[in-house]
């Protein structure tokens, strides 16, 4: 019997699903089994593994092979593949919705006018810079054959209103001064500062301006302002009407009486909401308690604060409410809605549209650009064609980034429909009965106080599980 065919009856190779690692196992556990370590490389060969081996591990298999005869031994570890780095767009301000902090003063006083720190720009000032993404590094398997790694994504400008990039498209400036906004669908933009000293009241008026709203007072009952930015409000609102495209913040919280509404395009962020109307695009973040109102987000309901209290009315959301208590010991009736975004379903409609509408443009430039070229081929382009030829491949290259750009958007919202696992309600501290617990298509009513507990989908049932962060 060859030595090869000894070897092929006492040993078993396998190689892992991802033919990065390949394993030894004796399936005979013969004393008398020997071989040299060139033999047994040449039988690892004879199974495809020609790459990694690892010497040292072989070695003591050939020069002790009883001490292998009952494990699985490793013995060759391939090179797995390093993915690059997705590209960002790294801004010249910190555009995160931190807290919001006023400051003190020597004597002790609290200075409100200096809780807003707008991020204001001069005209011609960067804003914000593309950062590449990084080149993947390639693998190899343990057969000697590459693993390919993915390459960073590239990141995109979302242009708004009032900035410009640079010609090589790698960074992002103010054609104004005001202050950079981010609205809804992430676009970048700069509004000019509308700022009223006291209260929205019947010496302002209703507001309606292109720009970003700051209010250093209160907004007062049946007056309205109306924003293209962020309105920021350092006192309270009444019952009145705000709209923004950009992100609401009121520093005094809303006591609306049943009365306005307030609407966002991206995030709103109130220290309380009582007998308010609230819709945000995304977040909606709440320091102390939520009552007795309708409050809807197209991500996340947070109300976790020292108080974090939420009590009666219905409370909204696509993917998350979070609260330290839900409804309270007298059962109050508190809705609470997980899992519901219908304005996903007509965004995906709009993208598959702008696909094939864009798709259709460049399919016409294409055929133009293919006459084009063969009039070059044969040197017969008079100047007004060659111009036309540049521009065409200008709109081309915009038409190829625009439908990556919304191929990827449509990825990310059929994944998120598909996604019930991410809706649930997290009561961190204490959820009383009287409340109703609605995720997708299926509802629970909670009869008893539980402590720390989290809802959320499985398998055709709302289950709860210990709250964990």
């Amino acid at each position: 019997m060859s030595t090869i065919e000894t070897l092929q009856q006492h040993l078993v190779v396998q190689l892992s699903p991802d033919k990065l690692t390949a394993i030894l196992q004796f399936n005979l556990a013969d004393e008398g089994f020997s071989c040299t370590l060139s033999q047994l490389e040449e039988f690892l060969k004879s199974h495809g593994v020609n790459f990694g081996l690892q010497r040292d591990v072989l070695n003591r298999v050939v020069q002790q092979p009883s001490a292998f005869f009952y494990s699985q031994t490793v013995v060759a570890q391939g090179l797995p593949p390093v993915n690059g780095h997705d590209g960002y767009i790294q801004f010249s301000y910190d555009m995160s919705d931190g807290e919001y902090r006023p400051v003190e003063l020597e004597d002790g006083k609290i200075d409100f006018k200096e809780v807003t720190k707008l991020k204001n720009v001069k005209r011609g000032q960067l804003i914000a810079e593309k950062i590449s993404g990084s080149p993947g590094t390639d693998g190899k398997s343990v057969t000697g054959d590459t693993i390919t790694a993915r390459n960073g994504k590239e990141a995109y400008f979302k242009m708004g209103k009032n900035v410009v990039l640079n010609p090589e498209q790698t960074a992002l400036y103010s054609t104004i001064d005001g202050l950079i906004t981010m609205t809804d669908k992430s676009k970048i933009n700069v509004f000019p500062v509308f700022e009223v000293n006291g209260d929205v009241d019947y010496k302002v008026g209703n507001i309606d301006f292109v720009g970003t709203v700051v209010v250093r007072g209160n907004v007062l009952t049946g007056f309205r302002i109306k924003a293209s930015g962020d309105i920021r409000v350092i006192g309270g609102v009444e019952g009145a009407v705000l709209e923004s495209e950009g992100s609401i913040e009121i520093t005094g919280g809303v006591l609306a009486s049943n009365k306005g509404h307030i609407i966002a395009g991206k995030n709103v962020k109130s220290s309380f909401i009582q007998d308010g109307n609230v819709t945000a695009a995304e977040d909606i973040m709440v320091s102390q308690s939520i009552m007795h109102s309708h409050v809807r987000a197209g991500k996340s309901v947070i109300c976790s604060g020292a108080k974090g209290l939420v009590v009666g009315g219905v409370i909204q959301a696509g993917d998350r409410v979070i609260a330290r208590t839900i409804g309270n010991t007298m059962s109050t009736a508190t809705t609470i809605e997980v899992g519901v975004r219908p304005e996903l379903r007509s965004q995906l409609l709009e993208h598959r549209a702008l696909i094939k509408q864009t798709n259709e443009s460049l399919d016409k430039t294409e055929k133009a650009l293919t006459l084009l070229d063969q009039l070059a081929a044969t040197g017969q382009l008079p100047p007004d064609k060659m111009a036309l030829r540049v521009k065409l491949n200008s709109t081309k290259r915009v038409a190829i980034e625009e439908i990556g750009r919304a191929k990827e958007a449509v990825l990310e919202i059929e994944k998120s429909l598909e996604d019930t696992e991410r809706a649930r309600v997290d009561a961190v501290n204490v959820i009383y009965g009287g409340t109703k617990i609605v995720i997708g298509r299926y509802t629970r009513f909670i009869k008893d106080a539980t402590e720390r507990i989290t809802f959320r989908y499985s398998e055709g049932d709302i289950i709860m599980v210990p709250y964990n962060k």
